[in-house]
């Protein structure tokens, strides 16, 4: 491998722990990040599972994180076999990079370094998930203990500890899960790396670009941060002590 192999390769790790760092933080130029809005919003649907008995969509909701986690585990486990495929194939991978331009090749051991790399990534990201979706199982073993609504009433001070074992449990588990789902988009981004290292830096850094601007500056972190009602907003409330006509409950406007 060249100094410019080394040069983007440190790149690439210091870049990583720098997205990292910046993650773990607060703010960004004064900006809550889509992940620190989400764990508030965690926080809010464990304690609204504390004023109903029935607790089926919180239940549905575990299940539903924990199938995601063991998707992309699965995911991850197919791609180091990939990696260990491609590793056996060295000969016909030489044969049709050297008909590409701009393809920087450094010998048959500096591409199975870069494959070794490569596995190593999906195989950071495979622990990540494996780990994730047993703490996820753990969350749910955690919110069977949440007592029901009428002993929650009467002994809150338990039931709040309860519901905060749940959220600290959730979120680590929701934070092992996006540190793997980060691990598969940079691995997007480290495949630049077998034309050339300066191609692998600029993906690296399109790819950080990317996630930063989802985390601090996208639509979808606008949609669960507190707003105030649309100016535009026709419903009206729903009045229960009076019945409507026709036997509905449902305003004029909806019916």
């Amino acid at each position: 491998m060249t100094t410019a192999d080394y040069i983007a390769l440190a790149f690439f790790a210091c870049v990583w722990m720098g997205y990292s760092w910046l993650l773990k933080g607060r703010t960004f130029f004064g900006r809550t990040s889509l992940t620190h809005a989400m764990t508030e919003r965690r926080r809010e649907w464990i304690y609204n599972s504390l004023r109903r008995d029935l607790k089926m969509i919180d239940t549905q909701i575990m299940a539903g994180l924990q199938n995601g986690t063991a998707f992309f585990a699965s995911t991850s486990i197919f791609a180091i076999g990939s990696c260990f495929a491609l590793l056996g194939a060295t000969e016909k991978v030489d044969a049709v990079f050297a008909d590409l331009p701009f393809v920087f090749h450094g010998g048959h051991a500096a591409f199975e370094m870069k494959v070794g790399g490569l596995a190593a990534l999906f195989g950071y990201a495979f622990f990540k998930f494996g780990w994730s979706y047993r703490l996820f199982n753990y969350c749910t073993i955690l919110f069977g203990s949440i007592p029901m609504l009428r002993d929650a009433e009467s002994d809150i001070i338990a039931a709040e500890r309860a519901a905060e074992r749940v959220i600290r449990m959730n979120v680590i588990a929701g934070s092992n899960f996006n540190e793997g789902l980060r691990a598969i988009f940079l691995s997007i981004g480290y495949l630049g790396w077998f034309i050339n290292p300066y191609v692998f830096m600029m993906t690296t850094a399109i790819v950080i670009f990317v996630l930063a601007r989802r985390q601090f500056f996208s639509q979808a972190r606008l949609a669960i941060m507190d707003a105030g009602p649309p100016s535009n907003l026709h419903l009206s409330p729903v009045r229960r002590d009076i019945p409507s006509s026709g036997g509905s409950d449902l305003p004029e406007g909806l019916r």
